[in-house]
């Protein structure tokens, strides 16, 4: 894709999208990425947001796909899209569903699915989450204390 002065998104690589206000697709625009991207402040000309993990991660949970995403940054984009942003937003939004936390039968601790051994192990050596989880149920699942479930998902939207 070429330049395109009608569209509103300047999306930078940093994982910053500037949105023109005046432009004729702005309203367009705002309502194709409000779902993923995080509004940081909005003077009167243009208009800051930035994809996060989280903005990602929540947006996937809400039913939202990569290529969605992707389609829509495209679409309004000004200039060509960055291709580190649209790797970021893969990366990012295949992680979505890997790991699950439920709460236990009787409701005194955490159970943590995986969706395979290879992650099981890799979560046991990480710094941050190996201490949280308490006991190895099976090969795909932990026990971990209610306590820690703000501290163990957010090394997971990293």
């Amino acid at each position: 894709m070429s330049y395109n002065p009608e569209n509103a998104l300047i999306v930078q690589s940093d994982r910053t999208i500037l949105l023109e206000v005046h432009a004729p697709t702005a309203g367009a625009a705002r309502e194709a990425i409000a779902p993923f991207a995080e509004l940081i402040k909005s003077p009167e000309h243009v208009h800051t947001y930035r994809l996060t993990p989280l903005s990602i991660w929540n947006a996937r949970a809400a039913g939202l796909g990569v290529e969605q995403m992707v389609l829509a940054l495209q679409q309004y984009t000004k200039y060509p899209l960055p291709s580190s942003i649209i790797e970021e937003i893969e990366t990012l939004g295949r992680r979505y569903g890997l790991t699950r936390l439920f709460k236990s039968e009787d409701g005194f601790f955490l159970i943590l699915k995986v969706a395979d051994e290879a992650l099981a192990e890799l979560l046991l050596r990480e710094k941050p989450i190996a201490p949280l989880l308490e006991k190895r149920l099976s090969p795909l699942s932990f026990q971990v204390p209610t306590q820690f479930r703000g501290l163990l998902k957010k090394p997971s939207l990293k």
